[in-house]
């Protein structure tokens, strides 16, 4: 029989071609600016609690995530080494990431611009000196996740955000983790606008959040092209969306275009922690709070991101927030 049938070929004409699992799309070596660089504190911000099926940061220092870009989903594996990052790349996003990746790890970030006006921040600075400010150039796939944590506490927004990707989104490309792990990419627009009422009830989501997600899913490609915008500009297209605020806009600019300013107003901790740390007084409200980050105006964000790693925080007066579960109601 051979040679009486050609074969099929195995993509279409003028597509790329497959890929084994273990066979990256792409791959990039980038070397940081000169000084200290921390990876895992760099991309800390993308993850969403220790389960995130989209994030993995492992004990040798390698981070794993997974993206849905305007070109498809991809899987990064980004390992350091001897002072330069490398990445590899799987899926129909790769090249889109690849390209973009000095960006995702922080290399349009200047830290040169943060000076400290107070001890506990210079030492901060002194003792976790590789922060940068990532920029991931994508929105929805931080709208979601800030969305989700809107009043409740983070255990429930997590637990949300992980049932939720895994029913709903699709299986990364490239290997599975070495533990035989799966991880996951983020549902694009259209199933996240299709996922039926009961089941955002059964993740624990009320009808003010999912409600929320479904007014921004339907505008999606208009709230992406605020990643390109300045943050200012990118935090007011978000606030159009009825039940987006300014800590929500804020939570998702910090991420997508990498603002240093950005403050998360309206958090319940927050304006206490940074009042506690510079002025003593943990009783501080949002006015107070950006009265004492007056000094850092232009890298607000920053001098917050650096209170939260000194570990500087109020002890507690009162017990955590009861964890709820509404899919029992």
């Amino acid at each position: 029989m051979a040679g009486r049938f050609t074969p099929r070929p195995r993509t279409a004409p003028g597509a790329a071609p497959r890929t084994t699992p273990g066979a990256p799309a792409g791959t990039r070596r980038w070397t940081p600016p000169p000084g200290p660089y921390d990876l895992g504190l760099v991309l800390g911000p993308l993850r969403r609690g220790p389960g995130d099926p989209t994030f993995r940061a492992l004990p040798d220092g390698t981070v794993r995530r997974t993206c849905r870009t305007p070109d498809g989903p991809c899987a990064l594996r980004l390992t350091p080494y001897d002072g330069t990052v490398t990445a590899e790349a799987w899926g129909p996003g790769a090249g889109w990431q690849l390209e973009r990746l000095p960006e995702l790890l922080g290399g349009a970030d200047d830290p040169a611009a943060f000076a400290p006006r107070h001890r506990l921040l210079a030492a901060a600075q002194r003792r976790r000196p590789g922060l940068r400010l990532c920029r991931t150039g994508l929105v929805m796939e931080s709208l979601i996740p800030s969305v989700l944590e809107q009043k409740v506490t983070t255990v429930e927004a997590y637990r949300a955000w992980r049932l939720l990707v895994r029913k709903y989104g699709d299986p990364a490309p490239g290997p599975a983790l070495d533990s035989g792990e799966q991880l996951y990419v983020v549902p694009d627009a259209r199933t996240w606008a299709l996922i039926p009422s009961w089941e955002w009830h059964k993740a624990g989501v009320d009808a003010k959040r999912s409600a929320t997600i479904l007014r921004a899913v339907r505008v999606a490609r208009r709230l992406e092209e605020a990643a390109a915008m300045e943050p200012e500009r990118a935090a007011a297209r978000l606030e159009l969306i009825p039940g987006i605020g300014p800590w929500t806009a804020a939570e998702v600019v910090q991420r997508s275009n990498g603002a240093p300013d950005a403050v998360t107003v309206g958090d319940l901790h927050l304006p206490g922690i940074v009042g506690h740390a510079l002025a003593g007084d943990r009783d501080a409200d949002d006015a107070a709070m950006l009265e004492l980050l007056a000094p850092y105006e232009g890298q607000r964000h920053r001098a917050t991101r650096l209170i939260l790693l000194s570990g500087h925080t109020p002890p507690r007066r009162a017990p955590r927030m009861p964890v709820r579960n509404i899919a029992r109601l």
